[in-house]
């Protein structure tokens, strides 16, 4: 079966899958550095802190690299549609490797309206990746306040916790 999928997709495609070697059994672990759940705390205890120590209540979401929720967190007081958005910030962050602050500026300065019709994409600042030797690992998303000090508090959360 690896053999097929191998074929099909690529031999780098063991990398990126859980499977079953045919001779013994037993589980073939990826090798790829992931996001753990234990880091994802960490990170959105210190934006958490962050938040909090300006007054401001926020929604936090780390996801992996593929762009699944591995810690959410909602502040008391934090409004509800920031659950969702603190969650697509991050996904942007992964899915284009880039900080959301970059699809903002790209609508705000260049005047590229057309991102705004890009699948996936949440222009506006507070989502930013989480880059391990070169690797992305995955993404930060923060929303509940002003676009820029959402960006502030998942600055701060990469700043404090260190990602090896």
């Amino acid at each position: 079966m690896l053999q097929a999928l191998q074929a099909a997709f690529g031999g780098g495609m063991q990398r990126h899958l859980l499977c079953f070697r045919q001779d013994s059994g037993q589980v073939l672990r990826s090798h790829r550095t992931k996001i753990s759940l234990e880091l994802a705390k960490k990170l959105a205890g210190a934006a958490q802190a962050e938040a909090a120590k300006n007054k401001w209540a926020m929604a936090i979401a780390v996801v992996d690299d593929g762009g699944n929720l591995v810690c959410f967190e909602r502040m008391d007081g934090a409004q509800l549609g920031s659950t969702e958005v603190a969650q697509q910030k991050a996904r942007t962050a992964v899915f284009f490797k880039r900080p959301t602050k970059a699809f903002e500026d790209n609508v705000l300065t260049d005047k590229h309206v057309v991102v705004l019709a890009v699948p996936n994409v949440v222009p506006v600042e507070g989502g930013l990746p989480l880059v391990v030797d070169g690797v992305l690992i995955g993404a930060i998303g923060v929303s509940g306040a002003k676009a820029s000090e959402d960006g502030l508090v998942a600055r701060s959360a990469l700043d404090t916790v260190p990602l090896q």
